[in-house]
């Protein structure tokens, strides 16, 4: 008789079955697969969880919050960047409009011209993906202190127009290689392009919605807003907050001396030189006629006084040249009013309403001493 062969697998006296060997193999590559597709699940629920966020954002800050939070945790990222045409959209005007300065978002850059977002002399198209090259990739990612070792650069085009470029790093030497599959980042850069776009067109119709058309500043309704809340968060946090009445003195006489185009272009010419005395985070809104009124934040009645009479002297000392008629001398009458944390009480409407009046009381009186000065209401 034939001896029975088996074969040993384990220590001396143990023996293996072959088809229990094979199904333990399949039972772990089971195992595997599960967990494998578990994983994919998982992470599919977080890219859709992303792609609701991005596409339910309702303002640009919102969206670009999503970008640089939600995005980077989601995908396990370490750097993250975006970079936007400043030209499509005049983007850094809008910006201002909207209270975001780099102090917010360190990580939005802006490039004005396409040129600047070639890779190389290739115009940018497609996404690029591989290891960190100082020289191609530094400008996107200078606001790190630490540059990443992979990365990959992901185009923003919408109805074949380049919105800018969606910039993405990880430690990782690995993680974008050069060969890997770009289907998943198209994808996200085309749904952030779309949601860019859906932002900055709800933004600019609000802004048409709130801004006087002729001065390009903010209308009645936004000051009056903006001051409803300002005043609130002014409450919250404890700080004062100043109201500037400002009126364009003998405003008649100019229209009739320069005609009412050479009034329009001196109403455009004041709004242009109270901004550039103002800071970011402050308002400044047309009333109506030539009276304009300003919101200074977290700013104290000292403070406002000064303020107020450097946009005086920016009026004053430097006439106005109008296109058809020539130099026009303008001046302001000014009332401040100032909102202190101790005063800041009872309903904000009704806080909000007093502060514009005291101001306006403030701005009559600069009237009745002469015209082209500076009045502060004392405070209730």
């Amino acid at each position: 008789m034939d001896k029975l062969h088996t074969t040993q697998t384990g220590p001396v006296g143990t023996r293996s079955n072959p088809v229990e060997n094979e199904l333990q193999l399949v039972r772990a590559q089971l195992n595997d697969l599960i967990a494998e597709a578990r994983q994919n699940q998982e992470i599919l629920q977080r890219h859709q969880t992303l792609d609701l966020q991005l596409i339910g954002s309702q303002s640009f800050r919102e969206l670009i919050r999503h970008i640089f939070i939600t995005l980077a945790e989601i995908c396990e990222l370490d750097q993250v960047t975006l970079c936007l045409l400043n030209s499509q959209h005049n983007l850094k005007e809008m910006l201002a409009d909207l209270k975001i300065d780099n102090d917010e978002f360190p990580y939005l850059l802006f490039s004005e011209s396409e040129t600047e977002l070639r890779h190389g002399s290739r115009p940018l198209r497609k996404p690029l993906v591989g290891p960190y090259e100082s020289k191609e990739h530094q400008r996107w990612f200078e606001p790190y202190p630490d540059q990443p070792n992979s990365v990959a650069i992901i185009p923003l085009i919408r109805q074949s127009k380049l919105l800018g470029c969606l910039n993405l790093g990880s430690d990782h030497p690995d993680r974008f290689a050069i060969d890997m599959g770009t289907d998943f980042i198209e994808r996200l850069g085309s749904i952030i392009a779309i949601c860019l776009e859906n932002v900055i067109n709800s933004e600019r119709l609000t802004q048409i919605g709130l801004t006087d058309a002729l001065t390009n500043v903010s209308n009645r309704r936004y000051v009056e807003q903006r001051m409803l809340e300002e005043i609130g968060r002014a409450r919250r946090q404890h700080y004062g907050i100043s109201c500037m009445y400002l009126d364009i003195d003998y405003f008649k006489k100019i229209n009739d001396i320069h005609g009412h185009p050479g009034g329009d272009e001196v109403l455009k010419e004041t709004a242009k030189r109270i901004k550039a005395e103002l800071r970011l985070s402050d308002t400044l809104g047309r009333f109506g006629g030539e009276e304009f009124v300003v919101l200074l934040v977290n700013t104290n009645h000292e403070d406002a006084k000064y303020v107020a009479e450097r946009i005086r002297k920016s009026i004053a000392n430097q006439a106005f040249l109008l296109t058809m008629t020539g130099l026009c001398d303008v001046t302001l009458s000014i009332g401040i009013a100032t909102l202190s944390d101790d005063h800041n009480s009872g309903e904000i409407e009704e806080a909000a309403k007093a502060l514009l009046q005291r101001a306006d009381e403030a701005l009559y009186e600069a009237k009745e001493q002469g015209r082209n000065r500076v009045i502060d209401s004392p405070e209730d």
